[in-house]
C-alpha cells in the first residue's frame, strides 16, 4: 500500500508514464524514468548489502548529475536518509557537516577523494564510500571505495523492499549566511506538501489528497521539460528537480561546473526547455547580460516560465525580463530550506521584496518579549514580525534543540516556523517581505534592510551586483555600506549613486560609503555572503570616493 514516502510516490509514476519517457537531461546524459528506477533500485539493494539500514544518514557529495538523483532515490527506497554535502566546503566545514550529520555512507564524485581522505578518520562512523566517475584519476584505494557502476552490478532491479513510511526523513542542510550548517529535518509527507504543493502545481484537482492521486497528477499532466540553473546540492534544485519527478515531467540540469550564462541558453534552446527557475539577481542578471549581448542568437519560443526563489529578485531585473519575455509567466517565490515554497508574487514591483497571500498557514508572527506572549501581527497596523509557516514544516534542526527552539516556535497552541524574514501584513491579508531581520541595518535608530538598498543600487546601469552591510558610524552607530561589481568599463562615484538610489529609497537608506570589487562574494547557489562583504567593507581597501 501506497504512502506519501517519495520512493511510493515516485514508483507510482514511474508505472504510469510512457516507457520512454526522460526524466532526467544533464549534458550527454539521458535517462527515462523505468532507467533511473531500476539503476536506484540497484543502488538501494547494493546500499543495503553493505548495511546500510533504515534512518543511516547518506551523503550526496557530487556536482549535477544523473548519479545524484539515482542515489538519492535509492536512500528513499531503503528508508535511508540522504544528505547534501556542498563541493565546496573545505576540510573544517566538511569535518563538521560529516560528524554533525553523522553519516554512515558517501556518494562522491571521484575528485572529493583526497578532501575526504582528509577527514575521514575523524569520521570512525563513516565506512562506505561510492565514487561517481567525472574524469578525474584520484586514487579510491586511498579511502577503500568502490566505483559507482561497479557497485550496480549484478544487483537487483526489483523493487522487493520493506514498507516504508510517510514520516521517513530527508535532510537538507543549509549554511544560510552566518555560522555553520544546519541539517533540516524533513519529513517526507511535509516535504511533499510544503516543498511541492502535493504535486498540485500541474492537475485541475489540486494538490493529493491520497497517494494514489499522483497517478492521475502523471497521467493526466500536459507533458513539459523544466530547467533548475542552482545545483542539487541547494534546496531550490532539489525541489525543481522534485517537482518535476512527480509529475511526469523531465528535469533539465547544468553539468557545467561553473555558471555561464551563454552556455545556459544553448541548453534552454537545444532541449526546448518549457520553464527555467535561477536564484535571484546573481544568476538572473548574467542571463539578461546575454540576452542583451546576443540579439536574436538564441530561439527561445518553448520558453513560457520563468521565475526565481531563495533570493533576493529585484525588481529593476524583473522589468527587463518582462521587456524581453512579454508572454511568457514571471515568478517571484519565497521559500527557504526550512519552510519549503512560501508562495508567489508574481512579480510587479512595489514595496518591500514582493507580497503573498495569507492563509491558515501562512501569517506574520510577532515574537515574544519579557511582558508578551508571541502573537500575530494585526493586520493593516504597520506592525512589523516576522513571516512564518505552520502545518507542513520540519521537525527541526538535526541535532541542535537549541537552534530548533528559536526557529520553532508556539503561538496561540499551533507550532509555527520562524523564516527569519521581517515582514508586516495589510488589512487585505497581503503579507509584504521585506528581508532577514538579523541583517537589519540599525542607522540612527532607523531600520535599513539590506536587500532593499541593494535593488536600488542594481537598478543604476553601471552596477552588475553588490551586497549591502552595516560598518560603524560615530554619529550613527551603523551606516549603510555598500560592496560593488560593476559592469565592464564602467566607473561610479559615490555620490552619483547617492543620487540614483534616492529615486527609489528614502534619504536615510542611501548608501553611505561604496567599495568596489572585481566580483561580489557569493555561494555557488547565488546566495550572499555578507560575512565576505562586511571584512571587505572594514578592510577599507576598496573603498570609492
Amino acid at each position: 500500500m501506497a504512502t506519501f514516502n517519495l520512493a511510493d510516490l515516485f514508483e507510482l509514476v514511474v508505472d504510469t508514464v510512457p516507457a520512454d519517457r526522460e526524466a532526467l537531461i544533464c549534458g550527454d546524459s539521458r535517462h527515462t524514468f523505468k532507467e533511473i528506477d531500476h539503476r536506484a533500485n540497484q543502488l538501494a539493494h547494493f546500499m543495503h548489502a553493505q548495511g546500510i539500514k533504515a534512518g543511516d544518514h547518506v551523503g550526496l557529495y557530487m556536482y549535477n548529475c544523473g548519479e545524484y538523483l539515482e542515489a538519492m532515490w535509492a536512500c528513499f527506497k531503503i528508508r535511508a536518509v540522504p544528505v547534501n554535502v556542498n563541493y565546496r566546503y573545505v576540510n573544517e566545514e566538511l569535518l563538521y557537516l560529516f560528524n554533525n550529520a553523522n553519516l554512515a555512507a558517501c556518494v562522491h564524485g571521484r575528485e572529493f577523494v583526497p578532501a575526504i581522505a582528509e577527514v575521514r578518520q575523524a569520521v570512525p562512523d563513516l565506512k562506505l564510500f561510492i565514487s561517481v566517475e567525472d574524469g578525474s584519476s584520484e586514487d579510491l584505494s586511498s579511502i577503500g571505495a568502490i566505483e559507482y557502476e561497479q557497485a550496480l552490478e549484478g544487483c537487483s532491479t526489483e523493487r522487493d523492499f520493506e514498507p516504508r513510511k510517510e514520516d521517513d526523513l530527508f535532510i537538507l542542510y543549509t549554511g544560510g549566511t552566518t555560522g555553520m550548517p544546519k541539517g533540516v529535518m524533513w519529513p517526507h509527507k511535509a516535504l511533499f506538501y510544503a516543498a511541492m504543493n502535493g504535486a498540485g502545481h500541474f492537475h485541475a484537482d489540486g494538490p493529493c489528497k491520497v497517494p494514489e492521486d499522483i497517478i492521475s497528477r502523471a497521467k493526466d499532466n500536459w507533458f513539459m521539460k523544466s530547467m533548475a540553473l542552482a545545483p542539487l546540492m541547494h534546496g531550490a534544485c532539489w525541489w525543481s528537480a522534485m517537482i518535476s519527478a512527480l509529475a511526469g515531467h523531465t528535469i533539465v540540469l547544468n553539468s557545467n561546473k561553473k555558471f555561464d550564462a551563454e552556455e545556459i541558453w544553448d541548453i534552454i534552446e537545444r532541449e526546448e526547455v518549457n520553464a527555467v527557475s535561477f536564484v535571484g539577481d546573481a544568476m538572473g542578471i548574467p542571463l539578461m547580460d546575454a540576452l542583451e549581448a546576443n540579439e536574436g542568437r538564441w530561439d527561445l519560443k518553448a520558453l513560457f516560465s520563468a521565475g526565481s526563489g531563495g533570493a533576493v529578485f529585484s525588481n529593476s531585473l524583473q522589468d527587463k525580463f518582462r521587456a524581453k519575455f512579454p508572454n511568457i509567466m514571471l515568478m517571484n517565490t519565497f521559500g527557504s530550506s526550512e519552510s519549503g515554497q512560501m508562495g508567489s508574487d508574481g512579480g510587479g514591483g512595489g514595496d518591500g521584496l514582493g507580497k503573498v497571500q495569507q492563509s491558515e498557514f501562512m501569517n506574520v508572527v510577532v515574537e515574544a518579549t519579557e511582558d508578551t506572549p508571541a502573537h500575530f501581527a494585526e493586520p493593516g497596523s504597520d506592525q512589523m514580525g516576522i513571516f512564518a509557516r505552520s502545518g507542513h514544516i520540519p521537525l527541526g534542526y538535526y541535532g541542535d534543540p537549541e537552534k530548533t527552539a528559536k526557529t520553532f516556535i508556539q503561538v496561540e497552541g499551533q507550532r509555527w516556523l520562524l523564516t527569519g524574514d521581517e515582514a508586516k501584513i495589510d488589512i487585505e491579508g497581503g503579507i509584504t517581505v521585506y528581508g532577514r531581520g538579523s541583517n537589519c541595518i540599525n542607522t540612527g535608530g532607523e531600520k535599513v534592510f539590506p536587500e532593499e538598498v541593494e535593488q536600488a543600487i542594481k537598478s543604476h546601469p553601471a552596477v552588475f551586483d553588490t551586497l549591502v552591510v552595516a560598518t560603524p558610524d560615530e554619529r550613527f552607530t551603523n551606516k549603510v555600506t555598500a560592496v560593488a561589481q560593476l559592469r565592464e568599463g564602467c566607473a561610479l562615484a559615490l555620490d552619483e549613486l547617492q543620487e540614483h538610489c534616492r529615486q527609489h529609497i528614502s534619504g536615510y537608506k542611501l548608501p553611505r560609503e561604496l567599495h568596489i570589487t572585481q566580483e561580489i562574494g557569493r555561494a555557488p547557489s547565488g546566495k550572499p555572503n555578507y560575512k565576505w562583504a562586511k571584512e571587505v567593507a572594514l578592510g577599507q581597501e576598496f573603498l570609492a570616493s
